[in-house]
């Protein structure tokens, strides 16, 4: 009972902190003004605008809902506790402990997202995946980390969007963009870019050697609605093809595939995922916008790191390690958290390793 009670105090002393820092009564504030402006008979006169006041009215209404109830659930503990308490009964006792351990889980989760305060962080984002060196193991990599972080997105329910895929030729992907719909996908996946590594026995290589494979992932946040980069129409090359890879109506039949290159800084964008031209090259002009807005942010950062005088390299390369032979280990290299778990990971149970690079990125941005 000790033990438990000690527990709850840990939890209840986060959750405050956390009331504290997302300060609750200003969240209130700013639903009941968001709201006042949604009602306003002319607001989807001004879409951009009014996209913006909804979104961001959904956002805040559900941050203060999920810190209210677990507000709501941790004052219920001691109820639960002196009930166990008073009858002597074990199932209340164990009851109350298991809603601690899953309130324990749901503040420190909570906990991590008041990190996230970047400029960007609560954006969404945009991520591409790309196959680097080791061949058609490099290429199955890449395949195998797309579908790690879509189904890390499926797990918390975040929406996503595939804007295109480019297959290898014998196995897995060259590379692949899509987008992360929810609120703060930017600031929680940005910590994932950089260079993945994995060590195992290559399918492909009929002696059953060891092999060595690399991709790399680049996260940048979403342009809003407000926002836009003006690109010069002498600036990009369009060429258009027929989408490739699996079939279905429409499929392999018509040049409506898109790709644009911005011919100043060489930045290739493509999208395949929409039915015409037209819509393929609107969705990849919004990548392309947002690719050269992170160009620009990067510069800028390093300006300033230059005049710092800051020659640290960059955190990302060789980020994480994954090693699934001669033995289990998927190891982050900055962090050194660590799970001998290698197939839930690569199944999308990513939590620890996210929780940990953000904690660890905060600290470094405090020292």
């Amino acid at each position: 009972m000790a033990d438990v009670r000690e527990t709850w105090t840990e939890v209840d002393a986060t959750l405050t902190s956390i009331e504290k820092v997302l300060d609750v009564d200003r969240m209130a504030r700013e639903i009941a003004e968001l709201e006042e402006q949604a009602a306003a008979p002319d607001l989807w006169n001004d879409q951009a605008n009014a996209q913006r006041v909804t979104s961001r009215l959904s956002a805040v209404q559900a941050e203060r809902n999920r810190v209210v109830s677990l507000r709501r659930r941790v004052d219920d503990v001691p109820v639960l506790l002196e009930l166990a308490e008073a009858e002597q009964d074990a199932d209340v006792m164990a009851e109350a402990e298991r809603e601690i351990n899953a309130l324990h889980a749901s503040v420190s989760e909570l906990e991590v997202r008041t990190l996230l305060s970047g400029e960007y962080d609560a954006r969404e984002a945009l991520v591409t995946i790309r196959s680097e060196a080791g061949g058609v193991d490099a290429a199955d990599w890449a395949e195998m980390l797309l579908r790690m972080y879509l189904r890390y997105c499926e797990r918390h329910g975040w929406g996503t969007e595939v804007y295109d895929i480019s297959y290898a030729e014998e196995a897995g992907i060259k590379s692949a963009t899509f987008a992360v719909h929810a609120p703060y996908a930017y600031g929680t996946l940005s910590v994932e870019q950089g260079t993945h590594r994995l060590v195992r026995i290559s399918p492909f290589d009929n002696q059953g050697r060891r092999q060595t494979s690399f991709a790399g992932v680049e996260v940048i946040p979403v342009l809003e609605q407000t926002e836009s980069v003006e690109i010069p129409e002498d600036e990009i090359r369009v060429d258009v093809y027929r989408s490739s890879g699996p079939g279905g109506q429409g499929v392999n039949t018509t040049d409506s595939a898109v790709r644009l290159t911005h011919l100043p800084t060489g930045i290739v964008v493509s999208c395949q995922n929409e039915r015409s031209q037209i819509q393929n090259r609107a969705t990849a002009m919004v990548v392309l916008q947002a690719k050269l807005l992170e160009r620009r942010r990067q510069e800028e950062q390093a300006r300033l790191d230059a005049l710092k005088g800051d020659s640290s390299g960059s955190w990302g390369n060789q980020m994480r390690s994954y090693v699934l032979h001669p033995y289990q280990m998927v190891k982050d290299l900055r962090t050194d958290f660590e799970t001998g778990n290698t197939s839930a990971v690569l199944d999308g149970d990513i939590d620890g390793f996210i929780e940990a690079a953000i904690r660890w990125r905060k600290q470094g941005q405090t020292a």
